[in-house]
């Protein structure tokens, strides 16, 4: 992981994934927009089903990216604060939230490193109905101290809904397959992942969406060393999922695309809550 001997220390290797995430954010945005398929019919729906918003609840949002979720929070009735570590990705939330006259004053964007657990509780303690943070755990250098702050920052019954790459399926040591079978005259074909490593991938780069600039990183966890890390912040699990792809619900542009995957989850998404013992403390 990022702290090993051979790696960088954290602080010098977040300053290098918040220039990355600069980098890539144009082109995240012109391709993103108000969601992909991946985020319309496997993040949102999960997400949404975990968070069953309530009209008039706060939310903060961690890891806004182009503010996609943002906006779809505030259309449900919420007011959105959302952050992000990079910079350009907040102009361009604002920018295209901007285009939303009907959202006005239900979204504020800040530039907020989630790492950072003095800057996420300057936010506000006990403030939150909600935190989300959508797609991005697997980006975080570290994830201690933004559990910590949001144990923090969510009233005595509020939520953390979080959704990332699922760590078992969807990490950087999968490789995709194909087999072509003739069954009796009839050409069958077979999708299947292949599972190199799990527990020991550590960090890596690659590529989120085809023709981004640069590279980003990953930082693949254990589903033991993810939830162990909410445990130890003082959350408990409520609510799992792992959405998949539906057959024919999506267009295939490619081979290996998820949706030829239906009976393999690419997506885990989570709701905590605060333990009893730590809303009490």
């Amino acid at each position: 992981m990022p702290n090993e001997d051979n790696q960088p220390a954290p602080r010098s290797l977040n300053d290098e994934v918040r220039d990355i995430w600069n980098t890539n954010a144009v082109f995240w945005d012109d391709k993103m927009r108000e969601g992909n398929d991946f985020h319309r019919l496997l993040v949102g729906p999960a997400t949404e089903r975990l968070l069953n918003l309530q009209p008039g609840e706060t939310v903060l949002e961690i890891a806004c990216g182009n503010g996609q979720l943002a906006r779809r929070l505030a259309e449900l009735g919420a007011t959105v604060l959302a952050t992000d570590l990079s910079d350009r990705f907040i102009e361009r939330a604002r920018a295209r939230t901007g285009e939303r006259p009907d959202l006005a004053g239900r979204i504020e964007f800040r530039v907020v490193d989630a790492t950072d657990e003095a800057a996420l509780l300057a936010l506000g303690e006990d403030r939150f109905d909600a935190v989300v943070c959508g797609m991005a755990i697997m980006d975080m250098v570290e994830i201690d101290p933004m559990l910590r702050a949001v144990t923090r920052l969510l009233k005595p019954d509020g939520r953390f809904v979080f959704t990332l790459l699922h760590p078992c399926f969807n990490h950087s040591a999968i490789r995709f397959s194909l087999e072509l079978e003739d069954a009796g005259g009839e050409l069958v074909e077979t999708h299947a992942v292949k599972v190199l490593k799990y527990r020991g991938i550590g960090t890596t780069k690659g590529l989120g969406m085809v023709g981004q600039p640069r590279p980003h990183f990953y930082f693949d966890r254990t589903l033991s060393a993810l939830f162990g890390a909410c445990f130890g912040a003082g959350f408990v699990l409520e609510g799992l999922e792992e959405p998949a792809f539906e057959p024919g619900t999506a267009e295939v542009d490619h081979p290996f695309s998820w949706v030829n995957f239906p009976e393999i989850p690419p997506v885990l998404a989570a709701r905590l809550r605060r333990s009893p013992s730590r809303r009490d403390a």
